[in-house]
């Protein structure tokens, strides 16, 4: 049975709507192929012909009639240009309509049409061709969509802090509110969200785009995550969370050529959102470990963890685990765990996140050590 194109049953018949109207390209494209082997097919009979006359021009007295030899000698061409004309056919089908499929899609995704694919089932270099085309149609498709996610969530994430400065500064004017430290303290800290939020979004920008600057210098993993844990350590007893330190194997070999405000930044994120889900009573372990050409750092708690459906997400821009909570209950801008990452990758390392519902979450930072 003939396997069906790629494209919803309504457009079996007419094929898809990007397609509809690119017979005339079809067209030109079978002339153009007609003409370049026709070319060459003239040329090929015309020396065919010389040779077969000269090939039988000793035998012409022995053949018995000058027809016969007519006959052998425009036969022999007429078949072989039958034989070309078949071949020729079958390789224009093959050849010729999945290119021309791979075009008009082509024309579509520039028009911005993001959602076009063309059939996979052909056998060969040209299948090849169309699943490498869907595979790139699907990953602009994709990355288009983040785009006016990105978008759609930093337009939320501005709106409601200028929302809130806008209304207590009305406010002030109007008599509604006095200005009072406590008003000015709580307009301020709107503030400083927006620039932490703004700040956030051009170190990611940046780090995305490998244009983000990094001051590496040999960096021991023990002095960082005893500076992030001094750093947190008010914020944990706070909540009533134990923050703990473990490290294992010499200084040596616990250090790694790194930008020490970027890491610091990185584990601050991951620090910093542990605290924020382990509840009281809860662990927050920060473990470095030696690792072969690097090291390894670990930042492990004892909270709610990730679902196992939101792993393969945490990472991506504005990112929540409970998207039910707000940012006033202290779930962040949600960019800490899309910096991370991206800072990682820009050191030239991996991280990747393990967690089980009610078993907490550990990051895996693996770093590469000291150049020599």
């Amino acid at each position: 049975m003939e396997s069906r194109p790629h494209w919803p049953p309504e457009h079996w018949q007419h094929g898809p709507p990007w397609m509809r109207g690119q017979r005339h390209k079809r067209r030109f494209m079978f002339v153009r192929f007609a003409i370049f082997f026709g070319t060459i097919l003239g040329i090929f009979l015309t020396a065919l012909v010389i040779v077969l006359a000269l090939v039988f021009q000793p035998l012409r007295e022995a053949l018995p009639s000058p027809g016969v030899l007519l006959l052998v000698t425009c036969g022999v061409p007429l078949s072989f240009t039958i034989l070309a004309a078949v071949l020729g056919g079958i390789a224009f089908r093959r050849m010729s309509s999945p290119v021309a499929d791979v075009m008009a899609a082509a024309d579509a995704v520039a028009e911005g049409d993001m959602s076009v694919r063309v059939r996979e089932d052909i056998p060969g270099e040209f299948g090849r061709l169309a699943r490498s085309f869907n595979r790139m149609t699907a990953e602009l498709e994709r990355s288009e969509q983040q785009r006016r996610n990105l978008t759609a969530d930093v337009a939320h994430e501005l709106r409601t802090p200028l929302h809130i400065i806008q209304g207590n500064l009305e406010g002030i004017l109007d008599g509604v509110y006095q200005p009072t430290p406590e008003q000015i303290t709580a307009t301020l800290e709107e503030t400083r969200l927006l620039a932490r939020l703004v700040s956030d979004l051009q170190t990611l920008s940046l780090a995305e785009a490998g244009q983000l600057p990094l001051h590496r210098v040999p960096v021991s993993a023990a002095d960082l995550l005893s500076d992030v844990a001094t750093s947190f350590s008010g914020q944990a007893a706070e909540a009533g969370v134990d923050l703990q330190i473990e490290t294992t194997g010499d200084e040596a070999a616990l250090t790694s050529d790194a930008d020490p405000d970027r890491l610091d930044q990185l584990l601050s994120n991951l620090v910093a959102n542990a605290l924020r889900y382990t509840p009281a009573g809860g662990k927050v372990t920060l473990r470095a470990a030696p690792l072969e050409g690097g090291v390894r750092l670990t930042v492990a708690d004892t909270g709610a963890g990730i679902l196992e459906e939101d792993l393969p997400y945490i990472f991506d821009r504005f990112w929540r685990g409970d998207r039910s909570r707000t940012r006033k209950e202290g779930t962040g801008s949600g960019l800490g765990l899309a910096i991370a990452r991206q800072l990682v990758q820009a050191h030239g390392g991996t991280i990747r996140a393990d967690s089980q519902p009610g078993n907490g979450t550990t990051f895996v930072i693996e770093l590469p050590g000291v150049r020599e």
